[in-house]
C-alpha cells in the first residue's frame, strides 16, 4: 500500500522556517523538499500536496511552489504525471546523493561541524586493549579456508551463545546467525519476516534505522503510543485482532527514549505474543547500556516462544562500532532461512572482525562496568548543561541507552535547520516517529564533552 498524499498544513509543519532569504524563495523551498525527502519524513511514494494547496498554506505564489516541483522533479526525486500530482519517486534514485536522515550521520562531515545527530559512542577502554593485541596468532588456522562462514565463525556463535546462557538465556550456537554489524541483523529480520502490504506494528516512537528498514520491505508501519515506558499490552492485544505479519519492539533499553518496560508490562506482553502467535523482532542492541544494576536490562527472551521470537544484538554499543559485528538469536530452522536470505547480498562477515569480536565478548562484564560509569558521568554533565543552555526543555528520566528524547515545547524540526547553517547537525523526532509526529522532540547524545555541547546549542537555541 503506497503512502497517501501528505495534507498542505502538515507538509507547512514540517517545512518550519523554511525561506533563508540568500536565494529565491523557490529555490528555498526546493532545497527544503529535498531536506525532508533524504531524512525519509516524506517517504518514498508519498503524494506532495497541490500546488495551489501548498501556496496557500505557506502564503506563497503558486509560481514558487511550481518552480520548486519541477526543479525536484528535473533532479529525479518527483514524478509528476497530468491529473494525479506529484510523487516522491523510489529511493534507489537518490542513493547515489549525498546521504541524509540516519545514515547521514555515518558520512564523513566537515571537521568544523559539531555531530549531535547520532548517539554511536567512542571506543570502550577494554576495546583498546584488545584491538592493541596481534590477530596474526589468532587467524593462522584460517588461512587455509576460503574465509566464507555465512551463518558466523564458530567459535563466535559459541561466545554469543555463551553469553546469552550467563545471562540467563540458555542459547545454543545454532541459534545465532553473525551478521555486519545490527543494521543488516535489523534488515534481515525484518525482510525475512514482513513483505509490501504486510502490517507491522512498533512503538512510537521507535529506532530510525528499523524505520527505514521497513519502510524499504514495502510495510504497513502502525505505531502505537509507548505508556510508562513500553507498549501497552492491552493495546498490542487490539491490534492482534487485525492479523499483523510482525512486531517489532524494544521492552530492554528503548531508543530513543532511553526507557525501559516494567517487569509486570513485559510479562503481559509476553502473554499477548505467546497467546496470538505474533512475530516478534526485540531489538536489544541498547540492553547492555544499563544505568542501574548490574548486567544487562530483562528482554522477551526467556518469556516468548522461541519460535515467534527473534532478538537482535550488537557489539557496537557495548565496544566499538569500528566492530562491524551484530547479531541474531532465533530457532535454528529459522537461523538457516536468514543465512539463505543473506547470501546473495553479503556471504560473510570479516574473519577478523569475527575474531576480535571473540574475545571482546569475553570482556562483556568489565565493558558494562566501563560504559555504565561513562554513562552515569556523561548524563549528569549533559542535563546539567541543558539545564543552563535551554531551561524550558524537559525529558523524563532515562533507564539507559546514550541519549536523551527531548521535548522543545517547540518547532525542533526549524531548529535543526537553524542548526545546520551554524554548522551542528541534530536530528528532530519526525526521524523516529511512524507518522511524522513528534515535531517538537530532538534526540540529544550525552556523551560529549559539556563545553562541546554548551557551545554548540547556545548557537543555535
Amino acid at each position: 500500500m503506497a503512502p497517501t498524499t501528505i495534507a498542505a498544513s502538515e507538509l507547512s509543519r514540517l517545512l518550519g522556517a523554511w525561506a533563508t532569504g540568500d536565494g529565491t524563495l523557490s529555490r528555498d523551498l526546493a532545497a527544503s523538499l529535498v531536506e525532508l525527502i533524504r531524512a525519509g519524513l516524506i517517504p518514498p511514494g508519498a503524494g506532495l500536496p497541490a500546488q495551489r494547496a501548498l501556496a496557500g498554506a505557506l502564503t506563497v505564489s503558486r509560481g514558487t511552489v511550481t518552480a520548486a516541483y519541477e526543479a525536484l522533479a528535473a533532479e529525479g526525486y518527483l514524478a509528476t504525471d497530468r491529473g494525479s500530482g506529484s510523487r516522491v519517486r523510489s529511493a534507489h534514485h537518490w542513493l547515489h546523493r549525498e546521504l541524509s536522515g540516519r545514515f547521514f550521520s555515518f558520512t564523513n562531515a566537515p571537521g568544523d561541524v559539531v555531530d549531535l545527530s547520532t548517539g554511536a559512542l567512542p571506543a570502550s577502554p577494554v576495546t583498546y586493549d584488545v584491538l592493541a593485541r596481534p590477530v596474526t596468532d589468532r587467524i593462522g588456522s584460517y588461512l587455509v579456508t576460503d574465509g566464507y562462514f555465512p551463518a558466523g565463525l564458530p567459535a563466535l556463535r559459541q561466545a554469543i551463545a555463551d553469553r546469552f546462557t550467563a545471562d540467563g538465556t540458555p542459547t545454543s550456537p545454532e541459534e545465532i546467525l553473525v551478521t555486519s554489524g545490527a543494521q543488516e541483523a535489523t534488515w534481515l529480520a525484518i525482510t525475512g519476516l514482513a513483505g509490501p502490504g504486510d502490517l507491522v506494528l512498533t512503538e512510537e516512537p521507535t529506532y530510525r534505522g528499523a524505520l527505514e528498514a521497513l519502510r524499504g520491505a514495502g510495510a504497513r508501519v502502525e505505531g502505537m503510543p509507548m505508556v510508562d515506558g513500553g507498549l501497552d499490552p492491552t493495546r498490542v492485544r487490539r491490534a492482534a485482532a487485525r492479523s499483523p505479519e510482525l512486531l517489532y519492539c524494544q521492552t530492554s533499553i528503548h531508543n530513543p527514549t532511553g526507557r525501559t518496560m516494567t517487569a509486570a508490562a513485559r510479562h503481559a506482553l509476553a502473554d499477548v505474543i505467546n497467546s496470538t502467535g505474533l512475530a516478534t523482532i526485540e531489538d536489544a542492541c541498547s540492553a547492555d547500556l544499563t544505568l542501574a544494576g548490574h548486567g544487562a536490562a530483562p528482554t522477551l527472551a526467556r518469556l516468548v516462544d522461541p519460535a515467534l521470537l527473534v532478538t537482535i544484538g550488537s557489539a557496537s554499543k557495548l565496544f566499538w562500532g569500528g566492530i562491524r559485528i551484530g547479531w541474531i538469536r532465533a530457532a535454528p530452522e529459522r537461523i538457516h532461512g536468514l543465512v539463505e536470505l543473506r547470501k546473495p547480498v553479503d556471504l560473510a562477515t570479516s574473519v577478523v572482525d569475527q575474531l576480535l569480536a571473540v574475545d571482546l565478548i569475553g570482556h562483556t562484564e568489565v565493558a558494562r562496568h566501563q560504559r555504565r560509569a561513562m554513562l552515569t558521568e556523561a548524563l549528569a554533565g549533559a542535563t546539567a548543561t541543558l539545564h543552563e543552555v535551554a531551561p524550558d526543555w524537559t525529558w523524563e528520566p532515562i533507564a539507559g541507552g546514550s541519549g536523551l528524547w527531548v521535548d522543545t515545547g517547540d518547532d525542533a524540526v526549524a531548529l535543526v535547520e537553524r542548526a545546520k547553517r551554524a554548522g551542528v547537525k541534530l536530528v528532530a523526532g519526525p526521524g523516529f516517529s511512524t507518522y511524522g509526529g513528534y515535531g517538537d522532540h530532538l534526540r540529544l547524545p550525552v556523551w560529549h564533552d559539556p563545553d562541546v555541547l554548551r557551545t554548540a546549542l547556545a548557537s543555535v537555541v
